[in-house]
């Protein structure tokens, strides 16, 4: 098992603040996040590795300087970690729950970094395309893409997390929504990240990205 200490020192060391940044999260969370029904009230002593570890095998698939936006994003998973992990990111959180907009306005000042919050139904927000669209915990596969693809730039991908079914809701979603996703390339990727438990990353990409 890879130590905590070590797991900073990879993930999260990116800027002299990165690791208190990290560290002062995940205290918010098992605090503020519980209180506010943001994060389950038996999960306090599993947020580092249900709910921040979980969030960087993303990583893997987002180049430097990308911008990104984090759909649906609640209590920040996993904009917040991408962040703090990758400060070179221009980072969007994109939430339609006004208590919850209040909750990571409050944690982005508390942390001092770098984020527009943005008060907003996924297909409502149709000001710019990103790079990057995140999603963790946000609907199945059919639903998030139609949410969402109007976000994403002719060269960009949705890199969503998915659970252990994400190859089976792949097939029924392409099966039973051939329209949706037509001129569009959609995969499951098994991601390996040193120290980190495999992960299921969906991604979409445009099949003629220049189109």
């Amino acid at each position: 098992m890879v130590s905590r200490e070590t797991l900073l020192t990879k993930y999260f060391s990116a800027t002299s603040d990165s690791t208190a940044q990290i560290e002062r999260y995940e205290e918010i969370l098992k605090t503020w996040g519980i209180e506010r029904g943001l994060i389950g009230p038996r999960e306090g002593e599993i947020i580092w590795e249900r709910h921040i570890l979980n969030c960087l095998p993303v990583l893997s698939a987002i180049k430097e300087g990308s911008t990104l936006i984090d759909i649906g994003s609640g209590a920040g998973l996993p904009g917040i970690v991408l962040a703090i992990s990758r400060p070179d990111l221009k980072v969007t959180l994109l939430e339609p729950l006004e208590r919850r907009v209040r909750f990571l306005n409050e944690v982005i000042g508390e942390l001092g970094i770098d984020c527009q919050v943005v008060q907003s139904k996924a297909e409502n927000w149709k000001s710019t395309s990103y790079q990057v669209v995140t999603a963790r915990a946000v609907a199945n596969t059919a639903k998030l893409f139609g949410m969402v693809k109007h976000l994403i730039a002719p060269q960009g991908a949705l890199l969503a997390l998915k659970g252990e079914s994400a190859e089976l809701e792949l097939v029924e979603a392409k099966k039973n929504n051939v329209n949706l996703f037509r001129g569009w390339n959609a995969m499951v990727q098994v991601v390996e990240l040193e120290g980190l438990e495999k992960a299921n990353l969906l991604r979409i990409t445009r099949s003629n990205p220049l189109l």
